[in-house]
């Protein structure tokens, strides 16, 4: 009988999160001070999980977030399919009002099932979870992975949990998520089932950085 634990987390802060620019797949931002200090807290506390392997997205932000796990030697894998969805031409931008609209609006359709409308210049969430699936086949066949790290995106990590626990795309905005928090799921080789949803407890010694700036989590 297959038990085998998925520990999802979002990469930590980055300067673009804490100024309210848009980063999506083609901004390549590295962490910031305090992303770092994210990074290092989840390690301290996860350091002597076994973890079987790790996967990351292509973007830096993912990598740096995990690069201690890396260190210690721990088996793992750059997938594109972790990346996050390309918000096309804004990427890189600060957010405005008139991209704040934007952004609720597309939000709106997404939620009302019209998730193969993409943005404009990017992707669709139909079009994130097509490039998600061969990944999703290669996690589920290696079952004897016991514990298994994956470090990605906001967006994209809200669809890879719609597809793992069998949503319809336009519930992903109940996936809430913060930078470096986690989920933990569990695979009982038949279903997937949230073990610890967007959990923070590792990040509760960070109180001293300044808080961040509130900006559309998604990004």
């Amino acid at each position: 009988m297959i038990s085998q634990k998925i520990y999802l987390v979002r990469h930590g802060q980055t300067d673009y999160n804490l100024q309210g620019i848009v980063q999506g797949s083609g901004v390549d931002a590295s962490l910031n001070g305090k992303g770092k200090a994210q990074a290092s807290a989840f390690y301290n506390v996860y350091r002597s999980m076994p973890f079987s392997r790790l996967y990351m997205s292509k973007l830096r932000r993912s990598k740096e977030s995990v690069l201690s796990f890396i260190n210690d030697g721990i088996p793992h894998e750059e997938h594109k399919a972790l990346n996050e969805i390309s918000w096309g031409s804004r990427e890189g931008q600060r957010i405005t009002p008139e991209e704040d609209a934007y952004y609720h609006w597309i939000l709106k359709q997404w939620q009302e099932g019209k998730t193969s409308i993409p943005i404009e210049g990017g992707e669709s969430p139909e079009e994130v979870a097509t490039r998600q699936r061969p990944f999703l086949e290669l996690l589920k066949s290696r079952p004897d992975d016991k514990n298994v790290l994956i470090c990605m995106h906001g967006r994209a990590m809200r669809i890879l949990l719609c597809q793992l626990l069998n949503y319809p795309l336009r519930s992903m905005d109940m996936f809430e998520h913060e930078n470096l928090g986690l989920y933990l799921i569990h695979n009982t080789g038949t279903q997937f089932i949230i073990d610890l949803y967007n959990n923070t407890d590792h990040l509760a010694g960070l109180n001293s950085f300044q808080k961040e700036v509130m900006v559309p989590s998604s990004k």
